[in-house]
């Protein structure tokens, strides 16, 4: 798994990537999980990372200054279910940045109380939607999911229940996260545009790349603008589908879904492996 990087359409995704290249430990790589790292399937709980993932992160992990994964899972299943735990350096923050994991420990706050009135409320508002069969819902904790994908009519069964559970929301202080074919009750304030403007804070980052799948990426691909507003430069990367369609608009370079996030990452490693970096990723801890 090797080439060259490709070349992003837009001038500032250009320029944000040669930034990442060019100084290797002032470098941000944060990535989304599900359809990024992992193939979208019918079952969340079998999401396992693309195989090459865990070898390509570990290389990327001895270049780059900072590598994250932001996602809405639960920290330590992303980290279970993609093998990453023996990544150096690797930082997780799980539930949109509710809860952070490194070096093997996790630090979760308590849910608000929201979360467990909606756990309590979500049966009988899907069964008075008329949710049809093949509707799953997933705890995680901090948050709940309802999957539509099983359905006979995906789509549909989306539209139907979107407003009965935006509703459960406003009702007990939780947002709503839009996704592919999934609606997410959690809590309000937290997103991954918010956790990766911290982190990135945190770590004095130079430059930054952010790459998602789905809707809920769309306020990290915001983040990024927003760095590069202030003179960080960044690049945004959409692991492409045909579900959503609105991220790679918002995009600075598409690339083939989570095989062709491992041929970024490999290429990106090459390109930093051959420029020396002006400090350790532990200087910038």
């Amino acid at each position: 798994m090797t080439g060259e990087l490709p070349v992003p359409p837009t001038a500032a995704g250009s320029e944000g990537l040669a930034a990442l290249v060019r100084d290797p430990a002032g470098a941000f790589v944060g990535l989304d999980y599900d359809g990024t790292l992992s193939p979208i399937v019918a079952d969340p709980a079998a999401a396992r990372a693309h195989p090459a993932a865990p070898a390509v992160l570990t290389r990327l992990a001895g270049l780059a200054g900072t590598l994250a994964v932001i996602t809405g899972r639960p920290a330590a299943e992303a980290i279970d279910l993609g093998g990453l735990a023996g990544v150096p350096g690797l930082i997780v923050l799980g539930h949109y940045g509710w809860e952070r994991w490194q070096d093997g420990a996790l630090v979760s706050p308590p849910s608000p109380p929201g979360v467990a009135q909606a756990r309590e409320l979500l049966p009988g508002v899907l069964a008075a939607a008329g949710a049809p069969a093949g509707i799953r819902t997933e705890d995680k904790g901090h948050a709940l999911a309802v999957h539509t994908r099983q359905a006979a009519d995906p789509q549909q069964a989306l539209a139907r229940l979107r407003e009965p559970v935006t509703a459960l929301a406003a009702r007990t202080g939780l947002t709503v996260e839009p996704g592919r074919l999934v609606l997410e009750l959690r809590p309000a304030g937290t997103d991954k545009g918010s956790a990766l403007t911290g982190l990135v804070s945190e770590r004095k980052s130079s430059s930054v790349m952010f790459a998602g799948d789905d809707l809920g990426d769309l306020s990290a691909f915001g983040a990024v603008r927003a760095l590069r507003a202030s003179g960080i430069p960044g690049i945004t990367v959409c692991s492409g589908s045909a579900e959503v369609t609105e991220l790679s608009a918002a995009a600075d370079l598409v690339v083939d879904g989570p095989a062709g996030v491992m041929d970024l990452l490999t290429a990106l490693a090459e390109a930093m492996a051959g420029h020396r970096p002006r400090a350790t990723p532990q200087d910038r801890s």
